[in-house]
């Protein structure tokens, strides 16, 4: 069953996802379709209770709609997220239902990987709505996995950010990563390519020490993650990691990183820039994998997808530089770019 959209506090919509035959549980927000159909990754989650879903939801949509605004894409923003069942279920079956809920709303949305999904997943999705992406590539077209693309794009942001941090290279530098995922190890895996040294944490053991073993990295806890000694902090895990406890006992003069939702609240972001912290706002940093995820969509190739993620880091490194100058918090002000774009294609359509 797909329920009507609802509007909740404007401009938001959500739609109730419910589907018992195959354990379908959540919802699909949608923030804004002022720049083109609200686009954002499927999130797969044991989520305690639908509230918590919600909450998710909500403020990822809303993030997607200022990550693709900044990107320069001609999508809105929009996620859905749904609650993993407890038990045995049917994988393929759910992701089926949730494909026909996707194709109910008539390209209102076009969803792609996100935490706890896949390209299989997507699969499934897509034998019932041709609005999805992160498909196995056509031969010649964008597609497949976009997370690589979110790596190389946070990297790339990251080596940006670095120089105008600490006027260095990241050779040398220590970078603190949490989560070890398939962004977080990719964006491990360039970092010890450029010479940098790694302090890790992850809460699958497995993963996070065969990582470490391949790559020589510090294997710290979860809970000491964010106060390594380190010049730099990558959240690459679910959001929230930048609280103000962890802010005050950071060690790092730079935090970016590919997770979602880094700011626990926007006064956070005002602590950092009291505590001397340059921060890359996640949205525009980790722009890569729906850069790849609308190139997709549109029928575009890979080499659109990759001139797209080389302009991350000059707009990171433009960012940081406005905020120093204008003695401004980057997330506060990248806040306000975004939202004039949304605004500026909202007054042309009216």
């Amino acid at each position: 069953m797909v329920s009507r959209p609802t509007r909740l506090t404007p401009p938001l919509e959500c739609v109730r996802l419910l589907d018992r035959d195959s354990g379908l549980d959540g919802v699909i927000a949608i923030h804004s379709t002022a720049l083109g159909p609200g686009a954002g990754g499927c999130r797969f989650w044991s989520y305690p209770d639908l509230d918590h879903a919600l909450a998710d939801a909500v403020r990822l949509a809303e993030g997607m709609s200022y990550k693709n605004a900044l990107a320069g894409l001609p999508l809105g923003g929009a996620k859905a997220v749904l609650r993993k069942p407890e038990g045995d279920f049917d994988r393929a079956a759910l992701f089926r239902a949730f494909g026909r809920a996707v194709e109910h709303l008539g390209g209102l949305y076009v969803t792609a990987e996100d935490v706890g999904t896949s390209v299989a997943d997507m699969q499934d999705v897509a034998s019932a709505t041709r609005h999805v992406a992160g498909l196995p590539p056509i031969e010649g077209r964008a597609g497949g996995d976009p997370s690589p693309w979110t790596a190389r794009g946070v990297f790339e942001a990251m080596q940006a950010a670095a120089r105008f941090t600490f006027d260095s290279d990241l050779a040398g530098l220590t970078v603190a990563v949490q989560g070890t995922g398939n962004v977080g190890a990719e964006l491990c895996r360039r970092l010890a390519d450029a010479g940098a040294r790694l302090v890790i944490a992850d809460p699958s053991p497995v993963r996070r020490d065969r990582l470490a073993a391949i790559l020589g990295a510090t294997v710290v806890g979860v809970d000491q993650i964010a106060s390594a000694q380190a010049e730099i902090f990558a959240p690459c895990a679910l959001g929230g990691a930048l609280t103000p406890e962890s802010v005050r006992q950071m060690k790092a003069r730079l935090v970016c990183g590919a997770a979602n939702n880094q700011l626990a609240s926007p006064a956070v972001a005002d602590l950092m820039m009291h505590r001397g912290i340059a921060y890359a706002p996640d949205y525009v940093v980790n722009a890569g994998g729906i850069i790849s995820v609308s190139a997709e969509y549109l029928g575009e190739d890979e080499s659109d997808v990759g001139g797209r993620v080389a302009e991350i880091a000059p707009r990171v490194a433009a960012l940081l530089d406005r905020a120093v100058r204008e003695g401004r918090s980057p997330a506060m002000l990248a806040d306000e770019m975004a939202e004039e774009i949304i605004a500026n294609a909202q007054r042309l359509a009216a």
